[in-house]
């Protein structure tokens, strides 16, 4: 027997699995509902997992996802006007998406020399009160210097 196989947990009614259980419960209660399931079937999950991943690949569907997966993203139709019209909207897209992330640049350009100019607006009506003020009065209040 290998360590990994040794250091499972098998499931039956053993001190280890009615504690993870319990603490499942008490932590969120789906995990202690799903420690219950293993404890009762899980002898049965590895012959399900098998079963299920043998009709998988019996499956018509599996064809269908690896097709799917291998081919392009927009794989030809096999009708030439159709794949033409679709390809020449593709890239009529694309120029709009690129137009539409140059204007964005240029807005966010804009709004920064905006809040720039705002900024410095306010920093010059600050200095222009502040040199306005009377040499004894500081923003410090009464830590005037000696």
């Amino acid at each position: 027997m290998t360590t990994t196989k040794s250091c499972m947990i098998k499931p039956a009614w053993t001190p280890m699995t009615i504690g993870l259980m319990v603490l499942g419960f008490v932590v969120f209660w789906p995990l202690g509902l799903a420690m219950l399931a293993y404890i009762l079937w899980g002898d049965r999950f590895g012959g399900m997992a098998r079963d299920a991943r043998d009709q998988w690949r019996a499956s018509p569907l599996k064809g269908a996802f690896d097709d799917m997966t291998n081919s392009a993203v927009y794989a030809r139709t096999g009708n030439l006007a159709f794949d033409d019209y679709r390809d020449r909207e593709l890239k009529r897209l694309e120029e709009e998406r690129a137009k539409l992330d140059a204007m964005r640049a240029q807005f966010d350009e804009f709004l920064t020399e905006l809040r720039r100019a705002k900024d410095q607006e306010e920093f010059d009506r600050f200095m222009a009160n502040r040199n306005r003020r009377p040499n004894g009065d500081d923003m410090t209040g009464d830590m005037a210097p000696a």
